[in-house]
């Protein structure tokens, strides 16, 4: 197995190194990049919509202002979020995947997130979709832990922004299959923890192809990453 195969490369809301973050185009851009697998953040909006959306607010993306969840779902999808593009909904974007890649469904908030996403899944694995095609992730453990129960046969990633007193244990406890870490918190003695426990390591966000080869050196199993290509390129020619 090549290490471009070996390592796994997602693109990180898409590819945000190249299009507007969390839009179709940000997600059609990463699968054309070459990414094995596209995340994206979701978040359950008042109407029920579950809108891919990263912030809280709407300044930092949008045309818009203020809080996302102080605007109506019309209002919200007339905004322009970057080079034309509106807020997708996650439909939307599991629609335009069509199952040619893998998707990281990132959970941003919580209060009925996660029954909501587990009801979406299952009717896209219903339709076809084969259950390995879904990582579901998030900061928020107790909103995975709920998805989880839910929907036991999807992957599931904790993400961490730090390091455990408990190593990989949160992970194990959650039944994860990835442990999820920031670039600035890998430590030997957690990524060897979870691969103990049969749990892979994936670090965000990574964008420098030599720092991608340090941490795949300690044994780092992928990145995320705003631009796939580099990854790809760069371990291709190991």
């Amino acid at each position: 197995m090549s290490a471009a195969t070996a390592f796994t490369v997602i693109g990180h809301r898409g590819a945000r190194g190249h299009a507007p973050e969390n839009t179709l185009l940000a997600i059609d851009t990463g699968i054309a990049l070459g990414a094995p697998w596209v995340e994206f953040d979701v978040q359950l909006h008042p109407s029920g919509a579950l809108l891919v959306f990263h912030d809280l607010t709407l300044d930092r993306t949008t045309n818009g202002c203020g809080f996302l969840a102080d605007h109506g779902f019309e209002a919200l999808r007339a905004l322009d979020a970057g080079r034309g593009q509106m807020i997708p909904t996650l439909e939307e974007v599991l629609d335009l995947v069509d199952q040619r890649v893998g998707v990281n469904i990132e959970l941003k908030s919580a209060d009925g997130t996660a029954e909501a996403v587990a009801g979406v899944i299952r009717n896209y694995v219903a339709a076809g979709w084969p259950i390995e095609k879904f990582l579901v992730s998030s900061f928020h453990l107790p909103e995975l832990w709920e998805f989880k129960q839910l929907a036991p046969e999807i992957p599931v990633g904790a993400l961490l922004c730090g390091v455990p007193l408990d190593w990989a244990g949160c992970a194990l406890e959650l039944g994860a299959a990835t442990l999820n870490l920031s670039s600035e918190f890998v430590d030997p003695r957690l990524i060897a923890d979870a691969h103990a426990h049969g749990i892979k390591v994936y670090v965000y966000t990574v964008n420098n192809v030599a720092e991608m080869r340090m941490l795949r050196g300690m044994g780092v199993d992928g990145v995320f990453t705003d631009y796939p290509e580099r990854a790809l390129a760069g371990f291709a020619i190991l």
